[in-house]
Order: structure tokens, then C-alpha cells, then sequence
């Protein structure tokens, strides 16, 4: 008997073994969750998107605030099929992508397609606008169609390599432009060279996401992302972006 119970007690011992080792995996399991949760601006983003209904699946690459002098406009946040930190390499390559903006403040479709189009003549050259000029305006036609842009409105840029760029509000498909050219040259003004917000430019390609990052020049001229002791420094770079 003594035998039988000491089996017994061995099972129950595996038994509540095995139960606290579910509970265990369980709990890492939601704490690994809210960790990975991406929240700014009290607006959570999805680590995870599929461009199109039945398009390739897209990883958060980065995320962060565009500012306007002392104005929070949207939080855009840019998705990949993978990670890369790198701006002129994710235009370079002819892949699907996604640039979301979460509307912060309202504004009318005049001034969200004029911010558009100063930040076009910013960012390109006029020799590379030019090829682009029937498409910017078939573009700013799809920001006209919306007459309000309210807070709390998503407005998604999609590119998939086949098909070309579709504009998206609130998921409900606002029309399409074709060409890599374009679609290139929208992101240019997020994540290229010169854009019109430094600071978004590398929290979009993950670099200094942190509140305790400040950006400051480096040799090319671009912001850096350096780690400073105040957590709610100044938001300013050097060179300062034109709003």
C-alpha cells in the first residue's frame, strides 16, 4: 500500500508539475504579449498587417509622431515583410510595403494635399516630379474625394509590386496609381534622404524609438539618434525639419 501510495503521490506531484508549468507558459505567454504591444498617442498598432485582402503578410517596422511646430498632426507607421533600418535600401527594393497614418487632428483634404505636395517639391528634384505629375494629381484627386479628414481617421498607403499604390481610408479602398516611381517617391517624403520630419524619419526605421533619444546631426547631415538623460527633451533636430 505504502508502494501504491507513493505512485500515487508521485502522478499528483506530475500532475501539479505539469499544471504549474502550463500556468507558467500561459502567463509568459501574456506578459511576452503586452510586451511586444505597440501603443503611441494612446493608439495601438498591429505588429503584424496583410496588404490587400489576400496580399503578403507585413511586420511593424517602425512608428512614430508627425509633428508640426508644437502640433501633433498623425502617427504613421511603416510595414515591411521584414525589418530593415535602412531608407534608400527599403526603396530600392521592389517589395511590398505599407504607410499608415492615424489621424491625430482634423484637418480639411485641402490641407492634408497641399502638405503632400510641399513635402513632393521638397523631397524630389524637378526633374524627378516631372515624370509624376499625372499621377500626383490623380493622387491628390483620392485626398480631395475624403472633404474631412477627421481625428481618429487611418489613412493606409499600400504598394504591392503588381499592382502599384492603393490608397485606403478606414480600410475602404479609395482608388490606385501605378508605377514604383511613385510610389518611391511618396516614401521619400517619410523616409528618404531629405524628408520633410527627420525625427519620424528614423522612429519609421526603428532607430531611436525610445522617448530618451534626441537627434542630432551626423557627418551626412542626417539626425542621429544619441541617448540623453532628460526623457522629455526639446523635439528639435539640427538641421530642423521645415514643417
Amino acid at each position: 500500500m505504502l508502494h501504491r501510495r507513493g505512485r500515487g503521490h508521485a502522478r499528483t506531484s506530475m500532475g501539479m508539475n505539469s499544471a504549474t508549468r502550463l500556468a507558467c507558459a500561459a502567463i509568459a505567454l501574456l506578459l511576452s504579449t503586452a510586451a511586444s504591444a505597440v501603443e503611441i498617442e494612446g493608439v495601438t498598432l498591429a505588429e503584424r498587417v496583410h496588404s490587400g485582402s489576400d496580399g503578403p503578410r507585413l511586420v511593424l517596422n517602425g512608428a512614430g509622431v508627425r509633428r508640426q511646430l508644437i502640433f501633433k498632426i498623425y502617427i504613421a507607421a511603416l510595414y515591411l515583410p521584414v525589418t530593415m533600418n535602412n531608407g534608400e535600401e527599403i526603396l530600392r527594393h521592389d517589395q511590398p510595403r505599407r504607410l499608415t497614418m492615424h489621424m491625430l487632428r482634423a484637418l480639411t483634404s485641402e490641407q492634408l494635399t497641399a502638405s503632400m505636395n510641399d513635402a513632393l517639391r521638397d523631397t524630389l528634384t524637378p526633374g524627378e516630379r516631372l515624370p509624376l505629375e499625372s499621377r500626383m494629381r490623380q493622387f491628390n484627386a483620392i485626398l480631395a474625394s475624403l472633404h474631412e479628414v477627421k481625428r481618429g481617421m487611418q489613412i493606409a498607403i499600400d504598394y504591392l509590386p503588381q499592382s502599384g499604390t492603393t490608397v485606403l481610408v478606414d480600410g475602404h479602398e479609395k482608388g490606385r496609381i501605378p508605377g514604383k516611381d511613385f510610389n518611391q517617391a511618396l516614401l521619400r517624403m517619410w523616409i528618404g534622404a531629405h524628408p520633410k520630419d527627420t525625427e519620424l524619419r528614423f522612429a519609421l526605421l526603428g532607430v531611436g524609438r525610445d522617448p530618451k533619444y534626441l537627434p542630432i546631426t551626423g557627418p551626412d547631415g542626417l539626425s542621429l539618434a544619441r541617448e540623453v538623460d532628460d526623457p522629455f527633451p526639446v523635439k528639435c533636430c539640427l538641421p530642423c525639419p521645415v514643417a
